[in-house]
């Protein structure tokens, strides 16, 4: 594989459209690119975000994949009750998962048929929700309320804002095309939301769409969350049955792979396996410039096992965050030196 074709990889390596950018790093993209990066900075340094400086020395853009250009109105739904602690499934949401979810917007669609899908970092300062209703989805990212100015300032580059409420929050809708729009809500508590719609979106459609967003309590908003969302108490299951076929580098500190936040499968995979995957490329090159030959075989091994773990196979669907790492790999165990991997698979 080309290096080229290893950039066209990383490209894709978050299967969840569009990357939003710090303001520091909006002048360089643009050049760069022609156009803004359209989702979230979902977790600094997280590994699906990080893959991006294999192309650009920075960060990711990926492939936006668009819908129709029209749907019909989505029915007025009445206000939803908020729910107990327990989210009437059951589960208890632990200590760190409500504290989380306190200090994130909490922002819902309070209109049927509309499913939370993708989670991303909502224990970070910057997040993501993506929600999709038949057709048209959603992507809900929050950003801290220093970088609203910079950003507001960019959007100014794509059209004229214009002024509405979301929330109970004064909000700027700026239009991108005729089924493509952002809201851009003024920052409340540290942070501050943009709303992104993919697919098959009317510039009446997003109005009454914003008219039923609502501010969620706690319970309300993780009991939004699908079942296969990984949240902290689900983490160490989801981490053990991640980690049952892949061996761990020599000194590797797994407490690195644990307080990840709110996360998607593939999400969470990338940011289990990524770690893992820098561990023993630094064990190889360390290995062959020691003269280790035990060790290095045994990180040979493990590289060239990377291709067998059970995680990787199941994210190849979804996204190309296996091939990019799989190509590191390949290019360890063939000897070769695997340029780029620290800022491409997010090592720290």
């Amino acid at each position: 594989m080309t290096e080229d074709e290893i950039d066209e990889v990383i490209r894709a390596a978050d299967p969840y459209r569009r990357f939003d950018v710090g303001a520091e790093k909006h002048a360089l993209l643009e050049e760069i690119m022609g156009d803004k990066p359209r989702l979230s900075l979902v977790r600094r340094l997280a590994p699906a975000l990080a893959a991006a400086a294999a192309v650009t020395g920075l960060l990711a853009v990926t492939i936006v994949l668009r819908g129709d250009p029209a749907a019909p109105p989505a029915p007025e739904a009445a206000p939803a009750a908020s729910l107990p602690a327990t989210a009437g499934t059951g589960v208890t949401f632990s200590p760190v998962a409500l504290a989380a979810a306190e200090k994130n917007p909490r922002l819902l669609i309070d209109e049927p048929g509309w499913t939370a899908e993708h989670v991303h970092g909502f224990a970070e300062e910057s997040g993501e929700v993506a929600f999709v209703q038949g057709d048209r989805d959603l992507q809900m990212t929050w950003y801290p309320a220093d970088q609203y100015d910079s950003y507001h300032v960019d959007r100014e580059h794509v059209s004229r804002p214009e002024a509405t409420t979301v929330a109970g929050r004064d909000a700027d809708i700026f239009t991108y095309s005729a089924n493509d729009f952002a809201a851009m809500l003024e920052p409340a508590d540290g942070t501050f939301v943009e709303m992104r719609t993919g697919g098959a979106w009317t510039r009446s459609t997003f109005d009454r769409m914003l008219t039923r967003v609502k501010q969620a309590d706690v319970q309300t908003w993780l009991a939004a969350l699908p079942a296969s969302i990984v949240t902290p108490e689900r983490e160490n299951e989801a981490l053990a049955k991640v980690l049952a076929d892949i061996p761990l580098p020599p000194g590797f500190d797994k407490s690195v792979l644990t307080g990840l936040g709110v996360n998607d499968p593939y999400q969470f995979g990338a940011q289990v396996t990524g770690p893992v995957a820098c561990g023993w490329l630094a064990e190889h090159a360390r290995a062959k410039q020691a003269g280790d030959s035990a060790a290095l075989a045994r990180a040979t091994q493990a590289l060239r096992g990377t291709r067998n773990w059970k995680v990787l196979k199941e994210m190849q669907a979804p996204g190309d965050w296996s091939e990019v790492l799989w190509e590191y790999a390949d290019q360890a165990v063939a000897g070769q030196e695997p340029r780029g991997y620290k800022e491409g698979l997010g090592c720290k």
